[in-house]
């Protein structure tokens, strides 16, 4: 996958990510935390949710590491943002 194509999944699962936030009044982390440790959701009508929101996270995580690993292999021999930089026309 290229880098332009990490960023464009980056940001279609931050915006899962945002909707279960605000639907549930918390930050993904935090959730991600408490779900992995085993809680439970409070109402059983949230079970399919929490399940997406987990999976939506740990696919972000993944996406993030593999988006910085490109970033890293692109720069090694190039320390900077050029050839990073895309400019729209």
């Amino acid at each position: 996958m290229t880098i332009q194509g990490l960023l464009t999944d980056i940001h279609a699962l931050e915006e899962e990510l945002l909707e279960f936030e605000r639907k549930y009044g918390v930050r993904s982390e935090v959730f991600h935390a408490a779900f992995s440790a085993g809680e439970e959701p409070e109402d059983d009508s949230w079970v399919l949710d929490f399940g997406e929101w987990a999976s939506v996270y740990r696919t972000w995580l993944a996406r993030q590491a593999t988006y910085r690993s490109e970033i890293e292999r692109v720069q090694r021999n190039r320390p900077s943002l050029e050839g990073l930089v895309r400019v729209a026309s």
